[in-house]
């Protein structure tokens, strides 16, 4: 991760702006889900600083930037198109078993007033069947269904199929880079 800090920093400025705040999730493969700004953080490994003991991060402050990173589990974004509300979230095998998408979503309810049927709801790339034996993106669906999502969209595509295009944990047996997911609302 430390060889990759330098490029995520350029790239969180290139998506927003060089003085952006961005806040980014420890990732402990849990359901936590934090509110920021104002969630409390430390210092990761990598010398960055992380809010500890969340896999998701929500917030409806414009211009201030969420990021995850992921490799084989699924980033998962969320925007709230009558709030303007927005989360990120890190769901892999454990954190879609307990359900973090329905965590966030009644966090996003009682902070900011989100509906879920006002909220569209994005799958990014990550490791699918054949190539993992839980499908735990068709999960993640199953879970936004359940929930009244108002528009959920499963980009489809498997992590481990496309070693050119991703970075895959599973794959390439713990040997790997991450893949950094953002989002931010706008100004």
């Amino acid at each position: 991760m430390n060889l990759l800090k330098a490029h995520h920093a350029t790239a969180v400025s290139d998506f927003a702006r060089p003085d952006v705040q961005w806040w980014r999730a420890e990732q402990v493969h849990g359901t936590s889900v934090a509110v920021v700004p104002g969630a409390p953080q430390i210092t990761a490994p990598d010398g960055m600083p992380v809010v500890p003991g969340v896999d998701g991060l929500i917030t409806i402050e414009p211009g201030v930037v969420l990021a995850i990173y992921v490799a084989d589990c699924g980033p998962i974004w969320l925007a709230d198109r009558k709030t303007g509300t927005v989360g990120l979230l890190h769901s892999g095998r454990k954190g879609t078993d307990g359900n973090i998408f329905e965590t966030a979503l009644a966090e996003m309810g009682r902070n900011f007033g989100t509906k879920p049927e006002d909220v569209v709801a994005v799958l990014g790339p990550c490791i699918r069947v054949p190539d993992y034996d839980v499908d735990f993106a068709g999960k993640i669906g199953e879970q936004a269904d359940h929930a009244g999502i108002g528009n959920f969209l499963d980009s489809g595509l498997n992590t481990a199929s496309d070693l050119d295009s991703f970075y895959s944990y599973r794959r390439e047996l713990g040997k790997t880079g991450r893949m950094m997911a953002l989002i931010v609302r706008e100004l």
